[in-house]
């Protein structure tokens, strides 16, 4: 992702500051109630200070470390949005001025109309030449052409987009390299795919996450009762004879509600939003992204995401009585109309073998899908030739595989390589078998041994047959397989996982995968893929890498981890700060509570500026970790809960001793 607006912004960033102080407004402030309660109890503080209820001196300076606490809650959030809105500018600056060719219909011989983009509408076509930029969202409906997608992705390498197949999606700001298509704009101006991800990544359109809206009523819960803890304590003190000022109340307060996570809460929500644009993933929410990393099991395609996806003809296998160039002219034949890697490739083998077969007249050619698992053509002459997998092959002849033994043999020869065999038939007779091959991506094994140390189960999914299938699945170290996948088949193991309680993750590109992607929890749909996918799904993968989503549960545990553990230490440092402040109010008229002032502060008043000073501090101090993240290593749950209890609680308590303690030498000489 191009982000060099994002990349120049430096931490005192004019915008920055002005947002800091305008998120001072009521309006703005309330929003995040633990935070309001300090800029209530900065308030307090003036008027209880010009009241006389403290020294003047005393009471504008815990003024000014409160407000400067709000300040740095506010500093915080503004930094996230900041670099969101600087990512978002990378996206916008992509289609800005863009002017489109608008057709009349696909097949009209009208010179096409010059309009400005943010004029079309959905279902409009545009013409888009060579050297021209992609005005809108859309299918390719006619042709193909080598795309530039660097804008938007960052990547300079082309592209190959084409017309009928899954990978026909296209993305306003791209450049068309080569060539000349007819898109058709799939969104409203305004309303596009990446218009929705600018609103989102800017915080305009953010909406909080489940496990945030769960925290922020557990510190809410916390607030409140802190709140109820310090308002009756001057009613128990004048049972006993002390008077507590509203000054060293509203300190006690601040120090001992949750306020560095609750000023850390909104950065860590846009970050989390804004890790994942960096990665080239654009999240329809947050939701989406925290989502990911409770995920319980991954489901993978095979080609594109285990293999490489270039699977290529290899191999003829003619059956006994077949002679090679009748099978390698007939899977030409079958591949004529087949716009599949696969189908080019049968084409390419056989003609530098040496066969120069013609693509026939008059003929009805049957395009590969996804249902049918085979392709193929009718001839004039009434010849029906056919290319699929093995069981789509046996449907279509009508016959079974155990009265085929050399078939049998020679498909589980084939497939017991990790190559997938397709045969091919003329009308109701086999003639033999195409060697495809394949290459399982380079560690790829290593990562699924990575995410079965969390947790999480993998699946395979391929429209292999089960003995190509198991041999993949075994090299690749995948836990389970589906073989001779279809469509549906993808959807109800998704519904069936489900059904168990775990959350569900998969990839697609393809119209036949929406419904798949729609039902799982994280559907991770590829920016090349068709607008169907893109729609269905709740991530895009503006790079259009499967194996994306493997990075995607690694960016969902980081949120989680990053607010669980900055939570943890927030807590954490809220009991250091009570054994700080507790013996400053009371030690005058309990000397008991003496014994509670194991730092040996200097005084009630140093012990409390310097409890709030560590306060206030704490918060800018945290947020490069809130924004970076916690650093992600593959563990158990368990692991990872003992690692954050002893980094995060344990120093959480540690940590505020020792700052306040070194604070309070300081504070010490001037109070």
């Amino acid at each position: 992702m191009n982000s060099s607006h994002a990349n120049k912004m430096t931490i005192l960033n004019k915008e920055i500051i002005q947002q800091t102080f305008y998120k001072l407004l009521p309006q703005h402030a309330f929003r995040n109630p633990v935070m309001a309660c300090v800029w209530i109890g900065t308030v307090l503080t003036v008027v209880a200070t010009l009241m006389g209820s403290t020294s003047l001196g005393f009471g504008l300076l815990l003024t000014l470390i409160l407000l400067v606490t709000v300040l740095f809650a506010n500093y915080a959030e503004a930094v996230a949005e900041a670099k969101g809105r600087g990512q978002a500018a990378s996206l916008r600056q992509a289609r800005e001025n863009l002017m489109a060719n608008k057709l009349t219909d696909l097949d009209s011989s009208q010179t096409p109309e010059l309009i400005s983009a943010n004029l079309l509408k959905k279902e409009d076509l545009v013409l888009i030449k060579a050297g021209e930029i992609i005005p809108a969202d859309g299918e390719i409906v006619r042709g193909f052409a080598t795309i530039n997608e660097s804008a938007v992705t960052g990547e300079s390498a082309p592209v190959l987009r084409e017309a009928n197949t899954d990978r026909s999606g296209v993305i306003a700001g791209t450049k068309v390299l080569t060539d000349q298509i007819v898109v058709r704009v799939s969104n409203e101006a305004g309303h596009s795919f990446l218009d929705k991800m600018i609103a989102l990544v800017e915080g305009a359109n953010r909406q909080k996450t489940p496990n945030e809206i769960a925290l922020g009523i557990l510190l809410n819960i916390m607030t409140i009762t802190f709140i109820v803890v310090v308002v009756t304590l001057p009613f128990i003190g004048s049972m006993v004879g002390i008077k507590i000022s509203v000054v060293l109340l509203v300190a006690l307060l601040v120090c001992l509600i949750p306020t560095t996570i609750g000023g850390l809460l909104p950065a860590i929500g846009i970050a989390g939003m804004n890790r994942a644009l960096k990665a080239n993933v654009l999240a329809k929410s947050g939701k989406a992204v925290e989502v990911a990393g409770d995920i319980d099991v991954l489901l993978l395609d095979k080609t594109g995401t285990i293999t490489y996806g270039d699977r290529q003809a290899t191999a003829f296998y003619p059956l006994t009585g077949i002679g090679m160039s009748e099978l390698r002219q007939a899977a030409m034949m079958t591949s004529f109309a087949d716009p599949t890697p696969e189908g080019k490739s049968v084409v390419s083998l056989a003609r530098e073998m040496g066969e120069t077969v013609q693509e026939p007249e008059q003929a009805a050619f049957i395009q590969f899908s996804a249902a049918t698992r085979l392709s193929g053509v009718d001839l004039a002459d009434g010849h029906q030739i056919r290319k699929g997998a093995l069981d789509a092959i046996l449907g279509f002849t009508e016959q079974d595989i155990r009265n085929n033994i050399e078939l049998k043999t020679r498909v589980e020869q084939v497939a017991s390589k990790g190559a997938t065999p397709l045969v091919v038939a003329a009308n109701h007779t086999i003639l033999g078998v195409i060697e495809l091959s394949d290459v399982i991506k380079q560690g790829i094994k290593e990562r699924f041994a990575l995410l079965r140390e969390m947790g999480i189960k993998t699946i395979m999914v391929t429209g292999d047959n089960p003995l190509t299938a198991a041999a993949i699945a075994a090299e690749a170290g995948v836990d389970d397989y589906i073989a001779e996948a279809r469509p549906e088949d993808k959807l109800a193991c998704i519904r069936n996982e489900q059904a168990e309680g775990k959350l569900v993750a998969m990839v697609g590109d393809g119209t036949n995968d929406a419904p798949a992607l729609a039902q799982a929890d994280i559907g991770l749909a590829m920016n090349s893929g068709t607008q169907a996918a893109k729609e269905a799904g709740n991530m895009v993968d503006l790079d259009s890498d499967p194996t994306k989503l493997l990075d995607v549960v690694e960016i969902g545990k980081q949120q989680l981890i990053t607010r669980g553990a900055l939570t943890t230490f927030s807590l954490a440092n809220d009991v250091s700060k009570y054994f700080v402040i507790l013996p400053a109010l009371f030690a005058v008229a309990v000397p008991q509570l003496e014994v509670l002032n194991i730092l040996h502060l200097g005084s009630p008043k140093s012990a409390v500026i310097s409890a709030l000073i560590f306060n206030a501090l704490i918060i800018p101090m945290l947020i490069p970790l809130a924004l970076r993240g916690v650093k992600f290593k593959p563990a158990s749950a368990l692991q990872l809960l003992r690692r954050n209890m002893l980094i995060y609680g344990v120093g959480g308590v540690v940590f505020p001793f020792i700052a306040i303690k070194l604070i309070d030498l300081v504070v010490a000489v001037w109070i």
